[in-house]
């Protein structure tokens, strides 16, 4: 059982097609948590739909892109006392059924984050060869910088403890932020695990991982991560 209160941040970019049922998802398998979408000022219904489904929701001026978007939710968990914070994506991709063993191990375990691995034992949707190489080549990176073994770096199912939240809602990378920020948190002697997980393929819409920006993920990530302090 929790000790405190427990927030699923949904960051949120053009998601009509989805947010309905990655809500109901979340509600119906971990209702422990409160949730709150970011709506990372979609173009789409995605904040009609938020609106008319009583879902609650923060509306950002513009566009943040990614790293923002978590930001606001980790700065939201941190005013309102939330001891455990979950990113969560909108797109339908994560499964809820997993959060409470999440919380369970980040509780039991004394950790600082807990992270959905699709890639401890292979199984559900495991995204496209080109992506699990550069998943498995971050993975080494991570390795190289701090000596600790991330199966799944990229994965956006990450929850955190009260410390990460208060860190994270201070400081937190904008571009694609997962491999710099765990590779910043092991080197400040944070407690990071991973725990196996199904995930599914994206459920609508259009990932936002262009070839162009692939390219300068791939640069401006591992850059981030060499320099991680």
């Amino acid at each position: 059982m929790s000790n405190g209160k427990r927030l699923v941040i949904i960051p949120a970019y053009n998601e009509e097609e989805t947010i309905r049922s990655t809500v109901a998802d979340v509600r119906e398998h971990a209702p422990g948590f409160d949730l709150v979408v970011v709506n990372d000022c979609s173009t789409d219904r995605t904040r009609e739909i938020c609106l008319t489904e009583g879902i609650p929701f923060l509306d950002l001026p513009v566009n943040l892109g990614i790293g923002g978007a978590v930001q606001t939710g980790y700065q939201y968990a941190a005013s309102r006392g939330y001891q455990i914070a979950v990113q969560f994506d909108g797109d339908g991709q994560h499964r809820a059924e997993y959060l409470e063993e999440m919380a369970r191990t980040l509780e039991e375990e004394g950790l600082d984050m807990v992270i959905g691995s699709r890639f401890i034992r292979h199984e559900g949707f495991q995204s496209s060869t080109l992506r699990q190489l550069g998943i498995r080549y971050f993975s080494g990176l991570i390795r190289l910088r701090t000596g600790a073994v991330i199966t799944d770096p990229t994965s956006g199912m990450r929850m955190a403890g009260r410390r990460l939240i208060e860190r994270f809602a201070a400081d937190y990378p904008r571009d694609y932020p997962e491999p710099e920020s765990v590779t910043a948190i092991l080197k400040n002697g944070f407690r990071v695990e991973e725990i196996p997980v199904r995930m599914r393929e994206r459920q609508g819409g259009v990932s936002s991982i262009s070839l162009r920006k692939g390219i300068y993920y791939m640069i401006k990530v591992s850059v981030a991560v060499l320099l991680a302090k």
